[in-house]
């Protein structure tokens, strides 16, 4: 298969069983769903693509747990919302066709504004366990970005770091972000990447991830517009012989249990070099 294969002509996918911890589906809280009606289409088109379970992520500036007023007062923001949500899936009634909505989950997705925040409430944990979604401001990561990563270790945590190919810094040898690897960070790519949804920068990264074996997780950071890109970006994964079931489903199911992720083998398609292997300047085989 090429390496110009357009994967938005693929199938669309499915993947039974799957977790998705990276969305924004609370109801009027940030740039995802606006409201209820729209969280649950969301909901929908995540059961068409077999989805179980659905964590959703609203945007948290790390800085509010050092203001106990602004943080009270965002977190009751979320708390409304949340409750709405709940109350909308579970009085949503299956018709004729339709899957059953996945059950849902919450945690938030933490900019991390201020490198040390106070991560012990556990709604700002995903499914309130050891883990934690977080990104770094500005689509920037500090050059120092593994100092963050390693408080966050020593306090208990455990950071996953959401969609790091869609950074615009990185060097040609993924240097910081190997550096917060070593410091114990886990990475999580967006599925809208692997498909050029976030620019042919972020795919070429997100295939240079996985041919390194440096990706654990793959989640949608769906924003409750169109469908989600998981199932697409199953079926593109699959085509070339990634391990898409240990992606979406085993490992993001082990973050429900507390558990760290299994290792993830690096995909070694030669159709997948040819996006990276400019990216990371190395000879040809």
């Amino acid at each position: 298969m090429s390496a110009k294969y357009d994967a938005s002509n693929a199938a669309r996918g499915t993947m039974p069983g799957f977790v998705d911890f990276h969305s924004h589906l609370m109801p009027g809280v940030d740039d995802g769903a606006r409201d209820t009606v729209q969280a649950l289409e969301s909901l929908r088109a995540f059961a068409a693509q077999g989805a179980a379970t659905c964590l959703t992520t609203p945007h948290f500036d790390a800085s509010l747990t050092k203001s106990p007023p602004a943080f009270t007062a965002r977190m009751g923001q979320f708390e409304i919302a949340w409750a709405a949500l709940t109350a909308a899936r579970d009085t949503y009634r299956v018709s004729a066709g339709h899957a059953p909505l996945p059950t849902l989950a919450r945690g938030v997705e933490v900019m991390l504004d201020d490198p040390d925040p106070d991560l012990s409430d556990p709604r700002l944990r995903l499914a309130g366990g050891p883990f934690v979604l977080v990104e770094f401001p500005a689509m920037q990561m500090p050059p120092n970005a593994q100092w963050t990563i390693s408080r966050l270790r020593q306090n208990g945590w455990w950071p996953i770091i959401g969609h790091p190919e869609r950074y615009r810094n990185h060097d040609s040898q993924l240097t910081v972000l190997a550096r917060c690897r070593g410091a114990g960070a886990l990475l999580q790519v967006n599925a809208g990447s692997l498909l050029g949804h976030h620019g042919a920068r972020a795919r070429t990264v997100a295939h240079a991830l996985l041919s390194l074996g440096w990706v654990d997780y793959l989640a949608s950071d769906h924003h409750a517009r169109g469908e989600p890109a998981t199932g697409r970006a199953v079926a593109l994964l699959q085509l070339r012989g990634a391990p898409a079931q240990r992606l979406t489903v085993e490992n993001p199911q082990r973050i429900l249990a507390g558990e760290g992720p299994l290792p993830v083998p690096p995909l070694v398609a030669k159709e997948a070099r040819s996006w990276w292997a400019r990216l990371l300047r190395l000879p040809p085989r």
